[in-house]
């Protein structure tokens, strides 16, 4: 009844199970996902033409508008791309827009609601689930593998996407000519004659009757006739399906008066009369919830909220009793009592509101204190980027045409335009200060992504992290010795001193990122592997979330200040101090709270 299942014990010590959401009502929800992503990104662009001021476009040559309109598409698109799953789940409960049309929600592994930091985690980590190209062959592959249907962001994150579809509210069956002709029989009926598989059998065929042809139906009648023999033996009056149909009507009766089935023994003789006793008080708080859930729980009011605590904590203590009496078993009424049980468990411990002062605590304390924690994997990230910088800058200074095992041939034909620049007194890069925001807009999506890339890339054991780090290394190193062989390293220098700073340092923290996520795999300590994976991202989300502010700064710079020409080189290597000052300043300030302990992102609990 239940289908794919997780049990998680609640607060109160009470198992509740989640149905696990599919691959295919998944792929329905990301489908929703994309389109809304569309139109925002189509309502950001439509905003920001209407909002410019009509003079202003008439002043602009198409160049200068057009410069500031691309800068602002490359920032909205790379935001909502990025932002949107993240904010929505964070906000919104575990869901997004397409997530709520498909009655799906993202939860912890313990059953509460998803934290901003679980939500960063499982969603920077579709970097790697979208591979190859954005088939999410690699997603898709992990949800079938999983026996709880987890993409790879799931597994790194501790979460689990859930349905949360309610079943109908449990009521009496609607009213019959047999079950008029038994109620008299039925009633005061202590106990029922049917076990509960065989009472789930009759009701079956009961709805589904007219359903069948004819033939169908008379076999089954014979079949149940057979099989229900017994009960029916004192019944003589009609057909075997008259009979049939009383003897469901009767079943159905006592039931609903809570009779006991005469063959249970122990708790499981309380079962009927649990769900005779309750069925209307849960049929009411179902009501309170519906209005909670709508509305929050400020919607209930301050008496209101009261009562539905109270009302769970009833909730919760009848679960216990029907599935002791069920003995673990399914039935309609544990499954009704559990969906209640699990929505209102999700409404009461959602996490609370992100206020903007934990958001500013959490990025000039939380995370300066995260990177001095993670020391030793930021250091090691460092070896293997600046290790193999040194090696191939030194290698194509002395033999120059070892570049081209490095460098696309575009960047040759650059170098040798910077010759000719550094003759004339030109810089870099000729970037007209026009087009500038176009270009720190995408220096810093791209950037950014490189450092998801870096974190994301540690679930394969840190293989991928390493990678990366001593990748872009060689290709650094590859550059800086092709200009310097050329004699025009201060060319090279001067561009990237301003930047340089904040942008090498944090690659080496989301490179750090990475290589906490592998350490989980390859040295766990007395940890399961999989709890130190989600201990450890819980960790490294906030290492990311530091190279990414670092990464704003880094490449504003550089699309602003970096490119100036006529800047001299001792004007932006004072920039390169000033920022590796204010670096310092900023990592010192973990230090203030050092003593603790370190949450995964605000708003966590």
């Amino acid at each position: 009844m239940l289908g794919e299942r997780v049990d998680v014990e609640t607060p109160e010590l009470v198992v509740v199970s989640y149905d696990l959401a599919g691959v295919g009502s998944r792929m329905n929800a990301a489908l929703i996902d994309y389109l809304v992503c569309l139109l925002i990104i189509l309502g950001v662009s439509a905003l920001a033409i209407m909002a410019t001021p009509r003079d202003l476009v008439a002043r602009a040559t198409p160049d200068q508008f057009g410069g500031w309109a691309i800068a602002v598409l490359i920032m909205a698109q790379f935001v909502v791309l990025w932002g949107y799953y993240v904010l929505f789940e964070a906000l919104a409960d575990g869901r997004t827009i397409g997530k709520r049309i498909m009655r799906l929600r993202v939860v912890r592994d313990g059953g509460l609601s998803v934290n901003f930091g679980a939500s960063a985690v499982r969603n920077l980590m579709r970097i790697i689930d979208m591979q190859p190209g954005f088939t999410y062959v690699v997603g898709i592959l992990s949800m079938i593998l999983n026996k709880q249907g987890k993409r790879l962001g799931d597994i790194a994150s501790g979460t689990i996407v859930v349905r949360e579809e309610l079943m109908p509210p449990i009521a009496a069956a609607a009213a019959t000519p047999a079950a008029t002709a038994v109620s008299a029989t039925a009633a005061g009926k202590l106990q029922a004659e049917l076990s509960d598989p065989e009472f789930q059998l009759l009701e079956r065929f009961v709805e589904r009757r007219n359903d069948l042809d004819a033939p169908r139906r008379a076999l089954f009648v014979t079949q149940l006739s057979e099989r229900f023999a017994p009960q029916l033996k004192g019944d003589t009056e009609g057909g075997p399906l008259a009979r049939l149909l009383r003897l469901h009507a009767a079943e159905r009766a006592a039931r609903d008066q809570g009779a006991s089935v005469r063959r249970d023994t122990g708790a499981a003789r309380e079962r009927h009369a649990i769900v005779a006793s309750n069925a209307p008080r849960w049929a009411a708080f179902a009501g309170r919830l519906a209005t909670a859930q709508k509305g929050g729980l400020k919607s209930l009011g301050e008496v209101g909220v009261r009562e539905f605590v109270q009302e769970y904590r009833e909730l919760t203590a009848d679960l216990a009793r029907l599935r002791t009496a069920t003995a673990g078993g399914e039935s309609r009424e544990v499954f009704y009592v559990n969906r209640l049980v699990s929505s209102a468990h999700n409404l009461l411990y959602r996490r609370r509101s992100i206020r903007p002062d934990a958001v500013v605590r959490y990025l000039f304390f939380i995370v300066p204190q995260e990177i001095q924690r993670s020391s030793r994997v930021i250091l090691l990230a460092a070896l293997l980027l600046f290790v193999p910088m040194a090696v191939t800058g030194v290698a194509v200074v002395r033999e120059p045409d070892a570049a081209v095992a490095f460098l696309p041939p575009a960047m040759f034909d650059r170098a040798e335009q910077g010759v000719r620049a550094a003759r004339d007194g030109g810089g870099y890069v000729d970037v007209p200060s026009l087009y500038r925001p176009t270009m720190a807009s995408g220096i810093i999506a791209n950037n950014i992504q490189v450092a998801f890339m870096a974190f994301a890339a540690g679930i394969t054991a840190g293989l991928l992290t390493c990678i990366v780090l001593v990748s872009n290394g060689l290709s650094i190193g590859a550059v800086l010795g092709l200009y310097f062989s050329k004699g025009i390293g201060g060319l090279i220098i001067a561009f990237i001193a301003p930047h340089g700073v904040l942008e090498l340092t944090a690659i080496c923290i989301a490179g750090g990122a990475g290589l906490l996520l592998g350490a989980a795999f390859l040295v766990p300590g007395d940890r399961t592997r999989r709890r130190a994976l989600v201990e450890n991202g819980r960790r490294a989300i906030s290492l990311v979330a530091g190279a990414t502010f670092l990464l704003v700064i880094a490449g504003t710079i550089e699309g602003f200040v970096s490119p100036i020409p006529w800047w001299p080189l001792e004007l932006k290597l004072a920039v390169s101090a000033v920022t590796a000052l204010a670096l310092y300043a900023w990592l010192r300030q973990g230090s203030a709270v050092r003593a603790r302990p370190v949450p995964s992102a605000p708003g966590s609990d």
